[in-house]
């Protein structure tokens, strides 16, 4: 059974002046790459994508993230939303300035929204009870961050989809990192990502969905119930974050939006196939396989299903926005909105090396399309 969250936490709209002698104390948010784990019980060390502006740590999007072309603009508009007999509008205290301070878990977020930027400043520590860390698949324990984003206040939807490491943060200043750092590769030609939420490796997550990169940042893969909980209204859409593009992030307690995105109905295809070195380099059998879930290629998107765009998005009440989904991709992969991804200060941390173990070099941020789309990989 999960947890219950049984605690008092201080939640003040705050004065620009306040809130930016806070965000003063707070710097870039140090470059970070997961260390997930084990196959078949051995314990594997990985670093995952990081956003920007507060990640660097790159992961590559070889065959899971197949070339598309871009949608078109009217993604926003022709994706209806359910009724409002069906689903009822959020509410949400968190749209405009708030400090957020949780004693028990030491949480420390404020949100400064200053014209057109919405300027987030948190120690990242979640604001509700999570898993044991350090664990068998996840090695690692959490810690205090400084992190810093600047994300607009007010968006502006382009209907690109380009790909994001950190597509958002949630309202308590936690990063969304959807996707992981570990990979199959085939002699053959082509590379597949795994997927967080999985059952074949152990990645050491916790029930919130989340678990803990090598500098101690702790990040959701997918909906914490305990997050959900905590920003509750009587509304069925809770507001739990914000995207990287400034667009709102949502979750339907009644599942009310359904993903776009099925299992492929083709076989995987690829010989000589060996895990990363954060799966322990162990030998893969890929060739005849059936999709299930493990890869991201496994996964494709069409619109004739579901209710949600390729990024997981949707027109509510004439605003475009983000579902988080109990179902692939869970949290969104790319992003419909103009962003800026790169890491605060603009450069990589020193001494951040992604060569070394748990680190996977990717594509240059904000470029590639979402999971799922355009030609199928080579060996999937």
């Amino acid at each position: 059974m999960k947890p219950t969250n049984h605690r008092t936490r201080s939640v003040l709209a705050l004065p620009l002046a306040a809130t930016l002698l806070f965000a003063a104390c707070g710097s870039s948010d140090s470059d970070s790459s997961d260390t997930d784990s084990t196959v078949a019980g051995t314990e594997a060390e990985a670093a995952e994508t990081t956003a920007a502006p507060a990640e660097e740590a790159t992961e590559s999007t070889e065959a899971d993230s197949a070339t598309t072309d871009a949608p078109a603009e009217e993604t926003a508009e022709t994706t209806a939303a359910p009724s409002d007999d069906d689903v009822s509008v959020a509410s949400s205290d968190y749209l405009d300035s708030y400090s957020l301070a949780d004693e028990e878990f030491g949480t420390m977020t404020t949100v400064t929204v200053d014209g057109d930027t919405r300027t987030i400043v948190t120690n990242a520590l979640p604001d509700h009870e999570t898993g044991d860390f350090p664990n068998a698949g996840n090695p690692n324990t959490i810690s205090e961050q400084n992190n810093s984003y600047d994300f607009p206040a007010e968006p502006t939807f382009v209907g690109a989809a380009i790909e994001a490491r950190t597509p958002g943060v949630a309202v308590n200043g936690v990063k969304f990192e959807p996707a992981t750092a570990e990979t199959v590769t085939c002699e053959s030609g082509g590379t597949l990502r795994v997927e967080a939420l999985q059952d074949i490796y152990d990645l050491g997550l916790d029930f919130n969905n989340a678990h803990v990169q090598p500098t101690g940042a702790y990040h959701y893969h997918g909906i914490s119930e305990l997050l959900a909980d905590a920003y509750s209204t009587d509304d069925d859409l809770v507001h739990v974050g914000f995207a990287a593009d400034g667009y709102l992030m949502y979750y339907s307690k009644s599942g009310a939006y359904s993903s776009g995105y099925s299992l492929a109905t083709n076989t995987r295809s690829g010989t000589g196939c060996v895990g990363s070195s954060a799966l322990k380099s162990v030998d893969v059998e890929i060739e005849g396989t059936t999709p299930d879930g493990t890869y991201t290629a496994d996964w494709v998107w069409s619109d004739a299903t579901g209710d949600l765009d390729e990024c997981n998005g949707i027109e509510i009440d004439g605003e475009y926005a983000y579902v988080i989904t109990d179902e692939f991709p869970y949290v969104s992969r790319c992003l419909n909105g103009e962003f800026t991804e790169e890491p605060p200060g603009g450069a990589r941390p020193a001494g951040d090396d992604a060569s070394q173990p748990g680190a996977v070099d990717g594509p240059p941020p904000g470029q590639g399309p979402p999971p799922g789309q355009g030609q199928p990989p080579a060996n999937g």
